[in-house]
């Protein structure tokens, strides 16, 4: 596995990737946050980490980044679902928990599914920013929790210009 600490706007990320995929990317400061080495590398010669770090430079400079580097999330069944949920919520567009957890409940002929279920998956997400979980609100639009701190969220919610409820 190689990774990278990034600078970026909302403070350090941490990026690592594997076998051609992004692996993870998370807030130095968040929560679920994996060992990090004493004294982590600033430069790559991973084409993967380069091309999330080109990616990010475009997504931090207020514009739509379009199409992610491969991503490899390791999760359980269920969470893999509702990332693949996650990744189909567009640039510059938010969705609810109860949005997320409609298709997933129907794929498994069941009316409704919790929506606390799928909110526990989208906070277990390894892979910040690129797997969009700062664009799931509550069902009122109001701003619910974030695993990289509720400033972040809202640093990522008015960068791709978002309406949220405080």
């Amino acid at each position: 596995m190689n990774g990278l600490l990034l600078e970026s706007p909302v403070g350090p990320l941490w990026l690592t990737a594997q076998d051609g995929a992004l692996t993870g990317c998370w807030f130095t400061r968040g929560r679920f946050l994996p060992t990090i080495p004493a004294e982590p590398p600033r430069s790559t010669h991973d084409p993967v980490l380069a091309e999330a770090q080109h990616w990010l430079a475009v997504y931090f400079s207020g514009r739509d980044p379009g199409p992610t580097p491969p991503l490899a999330a390791k999760g359980t069944d269920f969470q893999q679902e509702v990332w693949r949920q996650l990744a189909a919520v567009p640039y510059g567009a938010a969705t609810s928990y109860g949005a997320l957890a409609a298709p997933l409940a129907a794929a498994r002929g069941i009316p409704k599914m919790s929506a606390r279920a799928v909110g526990g998956a989208v906070g277990r997400n390894p892979i910040s920013i690129f797997l969009p979980c700062h664009r799931v609100l509550g069902a009122d639009g109001r701003l619910t929790g974030y695993g990289g701190g509720l400033e972040n969220k809202i640093f990522l919610l008015r960068l791709e210009g978002i309406p949220f409820r405080p």
